[in-house]
């Protein structure tokens, strides 16, 4: 029994040193970053606005509005659930491409939490969002027939 409680202290300082190395590490890292990743769609720049709209109100929780919008050139959105331990905004830049559109993604955002600033930096990558949007959008126009030849 003795032995058990050994191992048990041990685990749970082992615990104890992992979680405040996370938030050490966390609080590390600054509160404000920004990214910026661009592709290429083989879409008309109206085409890809509208999948980029659609796709934005499909995944849309509530948290986050358009905020500002010059169609078929750009629009902001940013998150307004004040609640979130994160906040900023994603600016959408479409612009004409030899093979179509060009879509420039920059994302300008807080991550308060040390905790949220491990994941978000060591775990996540600070170009995840922006990743999994384009993915997302490449999905959407390839179901929905919008691949220009």
């Amino acid at each position: 029994m003795k032995r058990l409680l050994r191992w048990i202290g041990i685990a749970a300082g082992v615990f104890l040193v992992a979680l405040a190395s996370i938030g050490a590490l966390g609080a590390s890292q600054p509160v404000s970053h920004e990214v910026s990743k661009s592709e290429t769609f083989p879409l008309s720049a109206t085409r890809l606005w509208e999948l980029s709209l659609a796709l934005f109100h499909r995944t849309n929780d509530g948290a986050y509005a358009i905020v500002e919008e010059n169609p078929p050139h750009r629009f902001v959105t940013a998150i307004v659930d004040r609640s979130l331990p994160y906040g900023g905004t994603w600016t959408y830049e479409f612009a004409p491409s030899a093979a179509g559109t060009r879509l420039t993604i920059t994302e300008r955002g807080d991550v308060y939490n040390p905790f949220f600033r491990f994941v978000a930096r060591f775990v996540m990558g600070s170009e995840r969002s922006i990743h999994d949007y384009f993915a997302a959008l490449h999905d959407a126009m390839h179901h929905d027939g919008s691949a220009e030849s």
